[in-house]
Parts: structure tokens; C-alpha cells; sequence
């Protein structure tokens, strides 16, 4: 398959840069990290595992899947089925919406561990409802974080320095102006399995640690014993221990994938495959913990509204019934497989890594970022979008996988021939893409 690309999703995305700041909402989805005045940008319609572009081409995805959010695939029918009927009846009204409650039942069903529930409608912003509640449990202000967890102050503020240049070894990419500077010290980081910069940490803060914020699994497995060390600690010195579980939730299991590692966490925080799309996120936790949020002001009212619990009941419901955690493992491996065979029989140097629904590739090359870029060209050209992250749906077939991988081949092919002929950069239409933020694993 071959595809012949105009350019209306460069030229709108040129008009919106003059209108939105950076020209979308979400760093993850600006066309630089892709392939710069070449990707699509905007889409006309999505269904299953296609999309449409503004100038009527149509993709397979096999990369980000609306950046992980949509686990069963773009506008499955039960869930648009169930959101439609909601529709019918009304979204909001001065009462509230039942849903919120067979929800909150539902999600500490899958969870045993937790007993209460609030909700918000976006990951970054449950992230900091979640710390919210865990200072206003422990009375605390630090908090020791591992891993990325969304725009908010609480957050960035790890990237402040006394002096007041940007720390640009941190998390490069994610600039705190706007931060306020008081907040220095207030956001302390630690490498996932280094239990000892954890330990460091609570050694150099007696008393102050209010939360432990972490994704229990992102990419390397747990060593043995580490995430219990980090439950003890949180235990011992009474801080709330936080999963963030908005990329990983629903995934690879039926809830969040600390279940899969037998550690409980005092909050858990979901988004993203919850609602396959839908503006939906929760924050779920032990009694004593979520109790704190009465003590604080933590409300909205586009919180209360009726679609985001409907699609996320619908979407939890296909997703339990259906196993689709078995059926996005399957996938995942089926094309890390494909990518390592491809790149065996090209001898391309490539190293993957991540969990098979969260699965992702690098070139082991000094001209990495450019090898990456053309084969995202190649990809696109041949009716994929394709990038080197990978995120599996329920809509994805074996089909799909086979066609992909054959594609994937062919392109390393030419990647290898370009270095062979030193010619890279000549067979690129446009600029390198650029580096996003780099996250603290």
C-alpha cells in the first residue's frame, strides 16, 4: 500500500501555531516529535485501528493509539453506544450523575485494597488532586517522586534551582517558568529500582516526606523486593504512597498492573484506557487517606458531568469481558518479535524495551534521531503511522501485525542502505524531528 500525501494538515497546523500556543494541547501530538511538515496533524475521522486524514488519506496505526488512550480501539461501538444513550437523557443537570457511584463500586471491585473514590477528567490534573490529598493527610510538603506525572506545579517544581536558571538535567524539555520558586526542594526525584536515592532522600527530610509518587512498572521490571522496600518506607514514615497507573492502568491486567506485582499502594490514579478516549481519570484509595480530601477544596464542576463515568463503565465492562489485557499482550509481543526479526535480517543495531502493551524501539546508532525520522516517512508513505513506540488495541488483528512487520522490513532495508550510502539525510522531505522530554526512569 502506497499513499499520496497533500499538505492541509501542515497548512492548518502552520494557522494554529498562530492561534495556540505550540499548536496543540498536548506536547505528545506536535507534529515535530513525528515528522515535522509532513505528518497529517489533524485527523477528519478514526475508526477501529484507521484514521483519516484532512486531505482524505487513510492510516493504519500502529504507533500511539491517541497517545495510549484508546485501548479498545477509536470509536468502539459499545462504548459511542453507551456515551450516545447518555447523550439522549442529558450530561448534566443540578442533580447528579448515578453513574459516578457504579463506578466508584466498580473500580474498588477490581481494587479490594481501596474503599474510596473521586474523580476529574484528565490524568495531570487526578495527579494533583492526588498529591493534594496526600499533604492534606500527612500535614507534609515533600514529596519523592520517580517517573513522569503530568504539567503541574507540584511536579515541575523539581526542575526549580536556587539559583534560578533551568535545571537542565532533570527532565529536559519541561521548563518550570511559571512555577513558583518557593516551591524549590518541594519535588525530589529518585531512578526507579534505586531504593537507595529513595532512602537518601528520607534520610535528608526526617518527618517531611508527605507522598511517595511513583508508576509501580513502566519499563524495567521491579527488582526483587524493591517495591516492597518502597511500601515499607512509605509505611514507616507515614507518607502516602502513590501509583500513578494513567499510562499503565488497564494494560496488561483488569485494573492497574500493581496488581500483577502484589503491592498496594494508599492512591492509585487512572486515565487515559479507562474511558478509551473519553475525558475520564479517577483517584482511588484507602478510607483513612481519601478521607483528607474533605479537609481540603477539591471540586469542579465539569467533574460531575455524565459521559466520562458512562464511557469508562462501558469500557471497563468490554474490557473484562472481552480479556483484551491477553489480547493487547499478544499483539505488543507479536510486534516486538517482528521488530527484532527485521532487524536480525538487517543487521540494523536496535534495542526494545518496555511492557508489551507500552512497547518501543531505539536504533543503537549515533544518527539515531534521523534513522528514526525517515522511517517514520517511510512508514507514513506506506499507509502507516507508525513512529518508534508502539501501543496496542483491542481493534488491532494479527493481520494488521503481518502487514506492519512486512512494511517494518522494507524499511529497514532502505535505513540500511542509506547508511551504507551515506545518504540519509538526502532521503528525509523535510526537517529531523525533535526531542520531547525525557522521562526519570
Amino acid at each position: 500500500m502506497s499513499v499520496t500525501t497533500t499538505h492541509r494538515g501542515s497548512e492548518l497546523f502552520a494557522r494554529a501555531c498562530k492561534l495556540i500556543p505550540g499548536g496543540t494541547q498536548l506536547l505528545s501530538k506536535r507534529p515535530s516529535l513525528y515528522l515535522p511538515e509532513q505528518w497529517p496533524s489533524y485527523f477528519s475521522s478514526a475508526r477501529g485501528v484507521e484514521v483519516t486524514d484532512l486531505d482524505g488519506t487513510t492510516y493504519i496505526d500502529m504507533s500511539m493509539m491517541g497517545i495510549g488512550a484508546c485501548v479498545l480501539g477509536y470509536a468502539d461501538p459499545d462504548v459511542d453506544g453507551a456515551v450516545k444513550s447518555a447523550i439522549d437523557r442529558g450530561i448534566a443537570s443540578t442533580l447528579n450523575a448515578p453513574e459516578e457511584v457504579r463506578l466508584a463500586e466498580l473500580l474498588i471491585q477490581l481494587h479490594p485494597w481501596a474503599q474510596m473514590v473521586r474523580y476529574a477528567r484528565s490524568g495531570g490534573e487526578a495527579m494533583a488532586i492526588a498529591v493534594r490529598i496526600a499533604r492534606a493527610h500527612t500535614g507534609r510538603d515533600i514529596i519523592a517522586f520517580c517517573g513522569y506525572h503530568g504539567w503541574s506545579d507540584w511536579y515541575l517544581a523539581a526542575n526549580l534551582s536556587e539559583s534560578g536558571a533551568l535545571d537542565d538535567s532533570l527532565l529536559p524539555g519541561l521548563e518550570p517558568r511559571g512555577v513558583p520558586r518557593g516551591l524549590f526542594g518541594t519535588a525530589l526525584p529518585f531512578h526507579y529500582n534505586r531504593i537507595d536515592q529513595l532512602k537518601a532522600i528520607v534520610g535528608a527530610n526526617p518527618g517531611k516526606l508527605a507522598a511517595i509518587v511513583m508508576e509501580p512498572q513502566r519499563g524495567a521490571k521491579p527488582e526483587p523486593g524493591f517495591l516492597e522496600e518502597v511500601r515499607d518506607i512509605a509505611r514507616e514514615t507515614a507518607a502516602v504512597l502513590v501509583f500513578d497507573e494513567i499510562t499503565t492502568g488497564f494494560r496488561m491486567t483488569n485494573g492497574g498492573i500493581h496488581l500483577t506485582l502484589n503491592v498496594n499502594p494508599d492512591i492509585a490514579v487512572f486515565a487515559k484506557a479507562m474511558a478509551n478516549g473519553y475525558a475520564m481519570s479517577a483517584v482511588i484509595g484507602t478510607e483513612a487517606v481519601m478521607q483528607a480530601a474533605q479537609s481540603s477544596f477539591i471540586s469542579s464542576t465539569n467533574w460531575t458531568e455524565r459521559i466520562g463515568p458512562v464511557a469508562a463503565i462501558a469500557t471497563i465492562n468490554k474490557y473484562r469481558k472481552n480479556n483484551v489485557a491477553a489480547h493487547l499482550i499478544d499483539i505488543g509481543e507479536r510486534v516486538v518479535d517482528g521488530w527484532k526479526r527485521a532487524a536480525l535480517a538487517t543487521g540494523i543495531k536496535l534495542h526494545t524495551s518496555g511492557l508489551p502493551s507500552l512497547c518501543h524501539f531505539t536504533f543503537e546508532h549515533e544518527k539515531e534521531l534521523v534513522l528514526t525520522t525517515l522511517f517514520t516517512q517511510i512508514m507514513l508513505e506506506k499507509g502507516y503511522l507508525a513512529y518508534n513506540q508502539f501501543k496496542p488495541s483491542f481493534a488491532h488483528t494479527n493481520q494488521h501485525v503481518d502487514n506492519y512487520l512486512k512494511e517494518v522490513q522494507a524499511a529497514f532495508d532502505t535505513l540500511v542502505n542509506g547508511l551504507e550510502r551515506g545518504d540519509l539525510l538526502n532521503r528525509l522531505k523535510g526537517p529531523i524531528a525533535k526531542r520531547g522530554f525525557y522521562r526519570l526512569a
